[in-house]
């Protein structure tokens, strides 16, 4: 087995770590809100948020990225019995609600925050985040989604959703009037705060924004008044070639997963040349890896700790949630059975993958992949053996961290932190404490506002009209 001391020689890059995770009881790896050491079914109590923020904050975690949805996983069984037997992202809470605690009792954790732009106005989700970013004093990131669920369409007054590619026609639209609220309403020094002459803000240097277009008609001020970072830092993860494309000019952190070194690196490669022809830099964006490690002191405790907790796991469970992202399904399939092509507007790139009649892909290999509830990859072992593949797939693939999804709460996170985090310390993979700043100084050591070359600097005020 792999030491501390591999790869000693070579210039290492420091990985990134999110805590991935969710407002409710069951997330990524379903099922395991059964096993008796999990504490999910605490996630409405804020003492359960709160206490993992400091626990992630102890492990020097880059932050927590909370995942939403706003519709219900209906389409295996065409039912939501299972979805709600098993808690499948059922009942799930607004993840925005959380932060101001959790950043009340951190000081550097940042928050990636999924919120779904499709049933947004801009105008007051601008002000939640630039709030949000106020709070945290600009530890506030934005995940950006477009939806998937037909569910979620019908529940906001739609007969379905809007076509795939139409998604991120609108959703480009959403980007352009929440940077011009975000860059361009209000002037750097506009903020005076004159107490002698009566002058919070100079009138001369605020700024209505007028924006006309195929989706959304905003005159407005911006009602909030810069906070730090102005824009949140923008996380998005869509894979197919239009998601592709929003990516590259918008994202500054993108989420991607895969099961093998050679796709994950085609990928990453993508979407660094995507960003190159957006007229920014290949690091300026950078790239996490959703991923699933199960650890102890020894290899053979992490298996026999894997083995545990797959006896309270729920593949079936992970198999309608999937059915959900792929809009195809799977209970009605024998188990050696092909999966046929589907066209349908769920997400795009886990249908394809899963209709590729090279691929071969069976309902029993999926429940076979779904053996912890989920579908990420997976380490089991040591810590010197998780820190060995951690740096492999960092090295081999050129993305920059990974989305760390929880098992049994909090003790995977815990695990993580007390049992890896110093192996990858010692290693130089990883950092001894915080960088000073904001989110996006933590994240890409320049400043706290969007650089120059990215598509929300063009909206800053005497940039543009």
């Amino acid at each position: 087995m792999s030491t501390s001391i591999t790869h000693s020689t070579e210039k290492k890059k420091e990985i990134r770590l999110n805590a991935f995770n969710m407002n409710c009881v069951n997330h990524i790896n379903h099922g395991l809100w059964t096993h008796p050491r999990d504490r999910s079914q605490d996630y409405t109590d804020i003492a359960y948020w709160t206490d993992l923020a400091k626990l992630l904050e102890r492990g020097k975690f880059d932050g927590l990225f909370l995942a939403d949805i706003v519709g219900v996983y209906d389409v295996y069984q065409n039912s939501v019995d299972l979805t709600l037997r098993e808690s499948i992202q059922l009942p799930v809470n607004d993840p925005l609600l959380l932060i101001s605690a959790m950043g009340h009792v951190t000081e550097h954790l940042g928050f990636g925050i999924t919120a779904n732009l499709t049933y947004e106005a801009p105008f007051l989700f601008a002000r939640r985040m630039s709030t949000l970013d106020h709070l945290t004093k600009g530890r506030v990131g934005w995940n950006i989604v477009t939806g998937y669920l037909d569910s979620a369409a019908r529940a906001m007054g739609l007969s379905e959703q809007l076509e795939h590619d139409q998604r991120y026609d609108r959703a480009d639209e959403f980007m352009e009037v929440v940077y011009k609220l975000w860059e361009g309403s209000w002037e750097e020094d506009a903020v005076v705060r004159d107490r002698q002459n009566r002058v919070y803000a100079r009138p001369d240097k605020v700024h209505k924004i007028h924006h006309s277009g195929d989706y959304y008609k905003v005159e407005a001020i911006h009602l909030s008044e810069p906070s730090l970072q102005r824009t949140p830092v923008l996380y998005q993860a869509g894979s197919s070639g239009r998601g592709q494309a929003f990516g590259a000019r918008h994202a500054e952190c993108v989420f991607v997963s895969g099961h093998t070194k050679e796709a994950v690196r085609k990928l990453v490669a993508g979407i660094r040349a995507g960003a190159v022809r957006e007229g920014r830099a290949p690091d300026d964006v950078k790239i996490f890896m959703g991923l699933t490690v199960v650890t102890a002191a020894t290899e053979k405790e992490a298996h026999e700790k894997y083995q545990e907790y797959a006896r309270y796991a729920s593949p079936e469970a992970g198999l309608a949630h999937f059915s959900s992202g792929t809009g195809i399904d799977f209970s009605e399939y024998g188990l050696d059975e092909p999966i046929r092509p589907a066209k349908n507007n769920a997400i795009e790139s886990l249908t394809k993958t899963v209709t590729n009649p090279e691929l071969s892909w069976t309902k029993r290999k999926l429940l076979q992949q779904l053996e912890l509830g989920g579908r990420y990859a997976t380490i089991v072992g040591s810590p010197q053996q998780v820190a060995d593949e951690l740096e492999a797939w960092i090295r081999e693939t050129d993305i920059d961290g990974f989305n760390l999804t929880r098992t049994v709460t909090p003790e995977s996170f815990a695990d993580f932190i007390d049992l890896v985090i110093p192996e990858l310390q010692t290693r130089g993979s990883y950092k001894h404490d915080y960088a000073p700043g904001t989110l996006r100084e933590k994240l890409f050591s320049g400043g706290a506002r969007l650089p120059e070359q990215h598509a929300g600097a063009a909206y800053r005020f005497g940039v543009t009209a």
